[in-house]
């Protein structure tokens, strides 16, 4: 594969460029289309397929072997062929670190040191998956993709969509053109309702914190950070698919100044380190000479400073076993958070070995009302799905968050075992029940109970009530056995703030 002429050359990273804007957009439609009319490989459960970093991981946490994760194997063997060609050419992360880069795209001179950084992460990250916690897969690049599309991209496109339908309805021959919208994009691409998530801006921080960091230098996460980075880059080192320096070399370092991994050393004849080296073609169309071509080269690239050494990998392993054996004292770990209620049918154990932290379930719930936690399950539970009734409920026809998983961290339950698999219980809250305190009839929450033999009863009840002094009404009572903790009926109970009824966990589990 040799590429001596610029032209040629040229063509070549204006290729990448049209793969990089049509892998984006490509991958950007798998996050979306992840629904429960969609199946599992057309959604985004088929972009976490190909991460080797979480198939790695969660293999070695759950000490077993995933069928699913056999396209990132593959990945993972091209990488060893052609290299890192994944993070320049394919990476939905990279491509838009690439588009917010500095107009220059200069690389600025920073530690090549500090390269080693994702190394340490990458170990860290397999140390705490091999003692049951997939935490820092929080920070894998294909899941902070795919949970910022869902909890952040895709609402806020959503209510800027509705806001544009809303002023095309108020100019009348526009009409039509609104509900071409609207047929449009949905309910495949948006949704009909608008989703809320909580802890979005932590989620939406470490993106835009990722994209900020190019001003420190270009693909400054990708050198630095990146712990799948790392692990590819580690492969690349033994690649097939090289850079050559040529001897048309004159030694005028355009090259190096165009390098946006700052791989490029003069002092090395500029030559680069393969596992740095994304494939961008920049040199090789920044070098007068043509001196600079990609070819087959066996050698492994290695004696670079940042390179992971014994003594850091100890060190490494250490502060992870130190940090599994906190993560497991901390109080949380001792009583369950009372709201801390999981998707239908995970346990939670078994969740937090399996899950990536990849938000693939919160796309696919119609309601939106599998949310991110935050303190709800601790440091170890981080960014794992939970129920909040009050942002959305668990649809009882619906069982779409165990066939888009791609562990099982959910399990894929049949509809009829979803449908008796209990998430909580409900329980009325008299002090607040518009019934139980006599301050207006009402009956919302044993309406909406989904269940065929209803899970909440009425019970008439003498009340008393300072305007209207005493009177009888109807008053909702759980019946705990029948109960499932769906939380329709939390989420639809007309009392403003916290419900009058609320799903928490059984306190007899």
């Amino acid at each position: 594969m040799a590429m001596r002429p610029r032209v040629a050359v040229r063509q070549w990273r204006w290729a990448r460029r049209a793969v990089q804007a049509l892998s984006l957009l490509a991958f950007t439609l798998l996050v979306l289309w992840t629904a429960r009319d969609v199946p599992g490989p057309l959604g985004a459960e088929g972009l976490l397929r190909l991460d080797p970093l979480a198939g790695a991981a969660a293999m070695l946490s759950l000490r077993r072997w995933l069928p699913a994760f056999i396209p990132a194997l593959i990945l993972l063997a091209l990488t060893l062929a052609l290299g890192r060609f994944w993070c320049g050419w394919l990476c939905p992360l990279g491509t838009l670190v690439d588009w917010s880069a500095p107009r220059d795209g200069r690389a600025r001179t920073i530690p090549r040191r500090w390269h080693g950084l994702k190394y340490g992460l990458l170990l860290l990250t397999l140390v705490g998956a091999l003692f049951g916690s997939l935490t820092l897969l929080a920070l894998d690049p294909l899941t902070i993709f795919v949970r910022t599309v869902t909890t952040w991209l895709a609402p806020g496109a959503n209510w800027l969509v509705t806001q544009a339908q809303i002023g095309l309805y108020r100019v009348g021959p526009l009409e039509g053109l609104a509900d071409a919208l609207d047929g449009a994009l949905r309910p495949l691409v948006l949704s009909y309702k608008q989703a809320h998530y909580q802890g979005l801006l932590p989620i939406a921080g470490l993106f835009l914190g990722i994209l900020a960091l190019n001003r420190l230098a270009p693909r400054a996460w990708c050198r630095i950070l990146c712990p799948l980075g790392g692990l590819l880059s580690l492969a690349a080192k033994g690649s097939w698919l090289k850079r050559k320096v040529g001897d048309g070399c004159v030694s005028c370092g355009a090259c190096a100044r165009d390098c946006r991994m700052g791989t490029i050393d003069p002092a090395r004849d500029y030559a680069s380190d393969s596992g740095e080296c994304i494939l961008c073609l920049d040199c090789a169309v920044a070098c007068p000479r043509g001196a600079i071509t990609f070819g087959p080269n066996w050698r492994y690239d290695a004696d670079w400073e940042y390179d992971p050494i014994r003594r850091q990998a100890l060190g490494m392993l250490g502060l992870g076993v130190a940090g599994a054996a906190l993560a497991q004292v901390l109080p949380e770990r001792a009583q369950p958070h009372p709201y801390r209620l999981r998707p239908p049918g995970a346990q939670e154990e078994a969740l937090l070995r399996a899950c990536l932290r990849c938000g693939i379930c919160l796309r696919a719930c119609p309601t939106h009302g599998l949310q991110p936690s935050l303190h709800e399950a601790g440091i170890m539970g981080l960014w794992t799905p939970i129920l909040a009734p009050r942002l959305g409920h668990c649809e009882y026809s619906c069982n779409a968050c165990g066939a888009a998983c791609p562990t099982g961290a959910i399990p894929p339950l049949a509809l009829a075992e979803k449908q008796r698999a209990a998430i909580g219980k409900a329980y009325v809250a008299h002090d607040l029940c518009l019934a139980w305190t006599g301050r207006a009839p009402c009956i919302v929450c044993e309406e909406m109970c989904p269940l065929p033999e209803k899970a909440i009863v009425l019970e008439t009840v003498a009340v008393h009530d300072a305007a209207q002094g005493a009177r009888t009404l109807q008053a909702p009572v759980v019946l705990h056995e029948r109960c499932i903790g769906c939380g329709l009926c939390e989420n639809r109970c007309p009392v403003q703030g916290e419900a009058a009824i609320r799903v928490r966990v059984d306190p007899l589990t």
